[in-house]
């Protein structure tokens, strides 16, 4: 019966073979989905911004984590099918439904291609071009929303205009083109199953969702499921929110790889963690009294969570918030900023942010270019630094200082210097670990009675005494400001 399921889910049309993964299946749906110039200007996005001038090998791009995001999504979804049927002792001579078979297929496929479409809608450098001022500033305009999406319904996306644009909101409106032009009827596929999984979305599932929703719901749950008195349409939203926790969780498919490639790329291995024994011991978690969907731990596979956490709680510290990288960070989006300057440069880039057809140009070349040119014209610029790798000079560092005490402490240093406060930069990144210590965003474990072997789920924190050790934390670099004299006004310190 396993094995009705694994050929079901297992045939594809084309492998790509990934450094990290090795190789990955795709069906044809996706391949037209890869193939499409929204989803290919990601090969123009480094996944690290400019992390490589720190760790010379982390020059991977968004096109291939985002395949792998599916990847893993895929082993997720599939592991917690195959423990499923394994525990509960399904013999090889039972055949699931074909009603019970389509709707694991629906599902899976439906959460590949929102793990494929979660990042589309990054722009230059990912994270970092929303944070320069200027980029935040265009970002919010009032109308860009209505600019965005002009002549097309979004409310079947999203209930209400939002106030301010992030990636997020731009990966809905790419997920949404690139669904529109690929053959999602044969695939039996629906577009706005796929975007409602992916963060900022507020959807009215299709129908042919809720009915293999149920379907699966009555699959996993069993007579709890039958016993349970769940309003209908509550159970498609419980089964929705177990396929966005895959995509975008606090134990998620998007964590899992960047962490492994960022790591493999940047040929750094601090902590780590073993996926295969973290994927083994994943559940599907699931309340009739709640009611509650989810992910679930088994108790045996919190020494692998641990370790998943851990490895990001040092990455964190140790790699995207090295002293140098975070650095050129404040470079980089000073010499965005500077660039916007040129007006030629800021209506252009105020049109790919408003125009899908033209979003799809908006890569790291185009600033780089942008870059190179500003620095040949002057010497003394932000945009020289980052093409010349001039780093900033890095004065101390310091823990969990909140706004106030990075004012003291960047007067103090200015003092003891004898500068201005004002040449002193400070750069901050909080590692935000809070989730962990409240129920682990949704996360449970799965205990069982020693001698009746009863499954209950208990809070993450009622088992293990690990995750209550990690909570938000903030580190803060403090730098001399470079002698730019550049025309773009700075962005303020801190």
């Amino acid at each position: 019966m396993r094995r009705a399921v694994n050929d079901l889910l297992g045939a594809y049309d084309k492998l790509i073979m990934d450094p990290v993964h090795g190789g990955i299946p795709l069906y044809r749906h996706e391949i037209q989905v890869i193939d499409h110039p929204l989803f290919q200007r990601l090969r123009n996005i480094c996944q690290n911004d400019i992390l490589s001038l720190v760790f010379p090998g982390a020059t991977h791009s968004r096109f291939l984590h985002s395949i792998g995001v599916m990847h893993v999504g895929t082993r997720m979804f599939r592991a917690m099918i195959d423990a499923y049927l394994r525990e509960r002792k399904l013999s090889e001579q039972t055949d699931l439904s074909l009603s019970q078979l389509d709707a694991i297929d629906y599902l899976a496929k439906t959460i590949r291609l929102g793990c494929l479409l979660h990042d589309s809608g990054h722009s230059s450098f990912s994270h970092q071009f929303t944070q320069a001022r200027k980029i935040r500033d265009l970002m919010s305009r009032p109308g860009r929303f209505r600019d965005l999406w002009e002549g097309i319904d979004y409310s079947a996306y999203h209930a209400e205009e939002p106030g301010e644009l992030e990636h997020e909101h731009y990966s809905v409106r790419v997920a949404h083109d690139v669904l529109c032009s690929v053959d999602l009827e044969s695939a039996g596929l629906s577009a706005v199953d796929v975007i409602g999984i992916m963060e900022t979305t507020d959807v009215t599932p299709s129908e042919t969702f809720c009915q293999h929703a149920r379907t699966f719901w009555e699959f996993i749950a069993g007579e709890e499921a039958r016993a349970g008195n769940i309003p209908g349409h509550d159970i498609p939203h419980l089964v929705m929110g177990l396929l966005s926790s895959i995509v975008s969780g606090e134990i998620d498919a998007d964590r899992a790889d960047y962490m492994l490639r960022d790591g493999f790329h940047s040929s750094v291995t601090i902590g780590g963690f073993n996926l295969d024994h973290l994927l083994s011991n994943l559940r599907f978690g699931w309340d009739v009294s709640e009611p509650w969907m989810g992910l679930a731990i088994t108790q045996k596979g919190l020494g692998a969570l641990e370790d998943f956490v851990y490895s990001r709680h040092q990455m964190y510290r140790k790699v995207y918030a090295h002293k140098t990288a975070l650095g050129f960070d404040w470079l980089l989006r000073e010499a965005i900023n500077e660039v916007l300057e040129d007006p030629e440069n800021f209506d252009w880039v105020d049109t790919c942010l408003s125009n899908m057809t033209w979003f799809a140009e908006l890569t790291d070349n185009f600033f780089w270019e942008a870059f190179r040119k500003v620095a040949r014209r002057q010497p003394d610029s932000y945009s020289f630094c980052i093409v010349n790798r001039v780093k900033l000079a890095h004065l101390d560092t310091r823990e969990n200082l909140d706004k106030s005490g990075i004012q003291a402490h960047r007067g103090w240093l200015a003092s003891e210097l004898g500068i201005s406060s004002e040449n002193v930069v400070t750069c901050s990144m909080r590692a935000r670990f809070s989730n962990i210590q409240d129920n682990f965003n949704g996360i449970k474990v799965l205990v069982r009675a020693p001698i009746s072997r009863e499954r209950s789920l208990r809070r993450i924190t009622e088992v293990s005494a690990f995750f209550s050790k990690f909570g938000d934390g903030t580190i803060t670099h403090f730098y001399r400001r470079p002698d730019v004299a550049a025309s773009a006004t700075p962005e303020p310190a801190g």
